[in-house]
């Protein structure tokens, strides 16, 4: 596909979303973004319009995306707030593809997650399946990009596990610590998500960097990079979770959910296949450290009291 025209991307203010679109706009595309967020937490670059995304307007949303060629969905829910779960999340990501489809885009690009599954048990990773069921379903070229744990500027787990060992004298460990994750760099997860969107053929790969570390191993680098040496204590999960829904409630968030931690355990987050980002995420903890876990990262904050417009 012929570099120009016209991107709508979900989230252009955000985090994943915002990526793409800088990658985008490299590339000579025009961007426009759906989003409800009036304080952004990350910069596309340049000014770019930007229009509400509001699932029980589907007109709107047509005449949002008319003249695109390509539509870039990041819109899921981390886990169920204010009355959006799982289900209702594949609903609305069902409107916005219907949406793109009726405003003749030629070319949808959905970011999915590693490993999703129609049987899984866990709500987020069958909803992200069954998301995936509605592109290919819908008679247009798509791409469906699959990041394991994105990791940069803004992110939410780094951040917060690095706020947790600069404000604890003890890490609280989830069972052994020795299941694996295999981090992508932002950037380059926005990177591929835009050579997918550029693509011409059907296809669902994968976003993930070139390592593979345990948990522990991610705790403790962070640690070092930040400077506060992480003094770990191994926690059946129950407990762990107990505590962290304790630290939760003060902070008005839910920091790791049970899906969350089920995913992580189970190795969700390890790709199998060759890995298409290049760089280190232990390099870049190594060079950032003073940034990462500075402030807490609240997810709600972002996507529910800093999404509503005055």
């Amino acid at each position: 596909m012929q570099a120009n025209g016209t991107a709508v991307v979900t989230g252009a203010f955000s985090y994943t979303g915002a990526a793409v679109a800088r990658s985008l706009l490299a590339r000579g595309i025009t961007v426009r973004t759906l989003t409800n967020r009036s304080v952004p937490i990350s910069d596309p670059g340049v000014p770019i319009d930007s229009f509400p995304l509001q699932f029980d307007d589907p007109d709107a949303l047509v005449s949002a995306m008319r003249g695109a060629r390509i539509f870039v969905n990041t819109y899921w829910v981390r886990y169920p707030y204010v009355g959006v779960g799982f289900d209702r999340a594949v609903e609305n990501t069902s409107v916005l593809l219907n949406a793109a489809r009726d405003a003749g885009v030629e070319r949808i690009v959905h970011v999915s997650v590693s490993n999703p599954s129609l049987d899984s048990p866990l709500g987020y990773y069958a909803g992200k399946a069954r998301a995936e069921a509605l592109v290919r379903s819908l008679g247009v070229s798509y791409a469906i990009v699959r990041p394991t744990l994105v990791v940069g500027p803004h992110d939410i787990l780094v951040n917060n596990i690095a706020w947790f060992l600069r404000h604890f004298p003890l890490f609280g460990m989830p069972g052994s610590g020795r299941y694996r994750l295999q981090p992508v760099m932002l950037e380059e997860n926005g990177e591929i998500i835009a050579d997918a969107a550029l693509s011409s053929e059907d296809m669902t790969i994968d976003a993930a960097g070139p390592e593979i570390v345990t948990f522990e191993e991610l705790v403790r680098a962070i640690g070092i990079a930040i400077g506060h040496r992480a003094r770990i204590v191994h926690l059946p999960p129950a407990l762990s979770l107990a505590l962290l829904r304790a630290v939760g409630f003060m902070v008005g968030e839910v920091i790791l959910s049970r899906e969350e931690l089920d995913g992580l355990m189970t190795e969700l987050l390890v790709s199998h296949e060759p890995p298409r980002g290049k760089q280190s995420v232990l390099a870049w903890l190594s060079q950032h450290g003073s940034e990462v876990g500075a402030s807490y990262a609240s997810e709600f904050a972002r996507h529910v009291r800093r999404s509503r417009r005055p």
